[in-house]
């Protein structure tokens, strides 16, 4: 399969100085609503998180955006999964939004804190309780020999968990990505795309173009 011709011109919109919030998270926010407005994914708050962990190996996975605001970009998973290790070995991370019918993406790159045992339980009470069940049942990404054994651990935890809230796991939470540069990228005509970064520094954020 010869793929080398499969090009398009990007050709929506531009991205200006002038047009950008002065604040990434108040950007990101408009961006979002856009994605969200224009239905373009089933899915528009999913997002690419890279991770390195000490052996130097990245690894990448969609997770969802749960939350986010001025302090941060925020997912919940399995404490005890690779990503958790990962993040546990070396905190620096990196998020993709990736809303290609719009021609954009986002970049961001920034150091993910575990949320407090308070805040991931509110956040694991408002999921559906098959999803509660589902994060009991499963021991993210240890091997399993078939499908039946997972599905048999979720049938047992709805047995156990009758009645009654569903209680956190004591190995699930999630994390906070503090942002310290934040990429907006806009594709433009003749691969002229447009890039434009915040920085974050004790000043505050400052804005740069990058060439594409």
């Amino acid at each position: 399969m010869d793929i080398s011709q499969e090009r398009r011109e990007y050709l929506r919109a531009g991205l200006s100085e002038e047009h950008l919030r002065n604040d990434p998270i108040e950007q990101f926010r408009h961006w979002l609503k856009d994605a969200i407005d224009a239905e373009i994914s089933t899915d528009p708050t999913a997002m690419c998180l890279s991770t390195v962990g000490a052996d130097g190996r990245p690894s990448q996975r969609i997770v969802l955006l749960k939350q986010f605001d001025e302090k941060g970009f925020v997912f919940y998973t399995n404490l005890e999964s690779k990503k958790a290790k990962q993040i546990a070995e070396n905190p620096n991370v990196c998020l993709h939004f990736g809303w290609l019918p719009l021609e954009r993406q986002i970049i961001i790159n920034g150091t993910a804190n575990k949320l407090s045992v308070t805040e991931a339980t509110k956040y694991f009470l408002s999921r559906p309780r098959d999803s509660q069940l589902a994060a009991w049942a499963s021991q993210q990404s240890q091997k399993i020999s078939s499908r039946q054994l997972l599905e048999q651990a979720f049938s047992q935890m709805k047995s156990k968990f009758t009645k009654g809230d569903i209680p956190l796991p004591s190995f699930w939470g999630g994390f906070r990505v503090v942002p310290e540069q934040v990429e907006f990228w806009q594709g433009r005509a003749n691969r002229l795309h447009d890039r434009l970064v915040y920085s974050q520094s004790e000043a505050g954020w400052s804005i740069e173009r990058l060439q594409p």
